[in-house]
């Protein structure tokens, strides 16, 4: 997109994201100051640009979850955008081919404009979208993560010199490590989770507080030397796609390829130069990418984010699966998709092939209806943590003591619950969801917890209030 812009506009752009250093982000930011910009391109953080004079803002994948801040101080660009807007009386254009149920919904009700553009940008046909069921294919010889059709596909594309991406939203080579003997499963010292195996590394890692150790040759429960890893991964993906394909060149794009400095932009510019025929990775490779010679996109495990706990993970189900396979066929070449799952009537899965938003919105409305969850009802989520449980839990009832009795009875109260993963970094949380469509005192209520917080923060626990939070995990 930076490329795009700046084509357009040249000197006139400046870039704000969080992979410039300190000096980089301080030279932009002044130039904007001194009015010497007149676009300003970035991620959620370029929201607060001290531009002069706002003529327009534009959020693009305004669905994304990314544009929320999790940790303090917490906000949602989407809402600060509107919010300046308001300040500078300019239009806000909110970008998505999957919009988020919220902004859709608005709508709805007739607060925002509905814009829909019927062809894409190049006027090209949509690519054709197969579902493969992966319990049709668990014996076609290859392994656990490739069906039969799947490799026939991206074989042809290779023999006829075009590129294929694919997409598995896990990262590492096994999701865990256990003992066939006695059971043990391998998990973080710091956090409730299973360590996952990196191979590239040769260790085990956790995903949440960075913790590292050795692969295991013996278990540590028992001394049994029958370990065994189980789960997939890219970094696993991408080894069985060498013994599958010989000499097929795989880029993979995550997280771990992609922590320093310009190594997402060198990997895209290694692609897009035939340096590879398959790029493989996780999400990340979803949005954005426009590669004329793209001509096949496989979902390797669509079910991966069906699996979570969480109230929008048929929503950011259908939304991945309609971008990702907005990859294909951009230009001259017809495009096809290939999506695995083991759960291909699943309606995320099943109108995602169809490419039918309208149904998606009005079948997920109805069922965010009958649980009383977003966009019909606001929500709040009081998160209580301590090294010591106990206390932990203590303090999320003494919390729940403070706001209970604000509220009416139309207020519905869930908790304190501990997390999905109950424990992070050394410290136990417990959550309390609340629900509610007008409650006046409820304010007043957080703010005593506010309050609250800084004297419970001298002992030890911390306190965190987050309103609209876009997951609950």
């Amino acid at each position: 997109m930076v490329k795009r812009v700046r084509a357009r506009f040249g000197t006139q752009v400046a870039v704000l994201h969080s992979g410039l250093s300190d000096g980089e982000k301080f030279d932009e930011w002044r130039r904007i100051v001194r009015n010497e910009v007149k676009v300003v391109v970035g991620a959620r953080s370029a929201v607060f640009a001290p531009l002069r004079n706002i003529g327009i803002i534009i959020i693009d994948e305004e669905h994304s979850e990314t544009y929320k801040q999790s940790d303090a101080p917490r906000y949602h660009a989407r809402d600060v955008a509107i919010h300046r807007a308001k300040k500078f009386e300019c239009p806000v254009v909110l970008g998505s081919a999957t919009p988020s149920l919220e902004s859709r919904s608005r709508v709805e009700r007739g607060r925002y404009d509905f814009v829909k553009i019927q062809k894409r940008a190049n006027q090209k046909a949509l690519p054709n979208i197969q579902v493969i069921d992966m319990r049709q294919h668990l014996g076609d010889g290859y392994n656990e993560n490739f069906s039969a059709p799947m490799v026939e596909e991206i074989r042809h594309r290779i023999l006829r010199k075009e590129q294929v991406v694919l997409m598995l939203n896990r990262r590492g080579f096994s999701s865990f490590v256990m003992c066939r003997t006695c059971g043990f499963v391998l998990t973080c010292p710091n956090c409730d989770v299973s360590l996952t195996m990196h191979m590239d590394s040769r260790t085990m890692r956790c995903h949440y507080c960075g913790h590292e150790e050795a692969i295991p040759r013996l278990c540590k429960n028992c001394g049994s030397d029958k370990i065994r890893f189980f789960g997939t991964g890219t970094e696993k993906v991408q080894q069985q796609l060498a013994e599958i394909i010989p000499g097929a060149r795989v880029l993979r794009m995550d997280v771990d390829t992609t922590r320093r400095k310009g190594a997402h932009e060198r990997l895209l510019e290694r692609f897009g130069n035939h340096e590879a025929d398959i790029l493989l990775g996780t999400q990340m490779i979803a949005k954005g990418l426009d590669f004329p010679d793209v001509t096949l996109v496989g979902v390797l495990n669509a079910d991966t984010a069906l699996e979570l706990p969480d109230l929008r993970a048929s929503e950011r189900t259908f939304q991945l699966l309609t971008q990702v396979a907005g990859r294909a066929g951009r230009a001259d070449k017809t495009g096809e998709v290939l999506i695995q799952t083991f759960n291909p009537d699943h309606y995320a899965i099943r109108l995602a092939q169809k490419q039918d938003y309208e149904d998606f919105f009005y079948k997920e409305m109805y069922l965010r209806h009958l649980g009383k969850y977003p966009p019909y009802y606001y929500t709040v989520l009081v998160s209580v943590s301590d090294r010591d449980e106990r206390q932990a839990l203590k303090n999320a009832y003494e919390m729940l003591n403070i706001i209970q009795p604000q509220l009416s009875a139309n207020a519905i109260v869930l908790g304190p619950t501990a997390k999905s993963i109950s424990k992070i970094k050394q410290k136990y949380y417990y959550q309390i969801l609340i629900k509610y469509q007008r409650e006046p005192k409820l304010h007043r209520a957080l703010l005593e917890v506010l309050n609250k917080s800084q004297e419970k923060f001298r002992q030890g626990t911390r306190i965190s209030i987050d309103s609209e939070p876009q997951n609950f995990l």
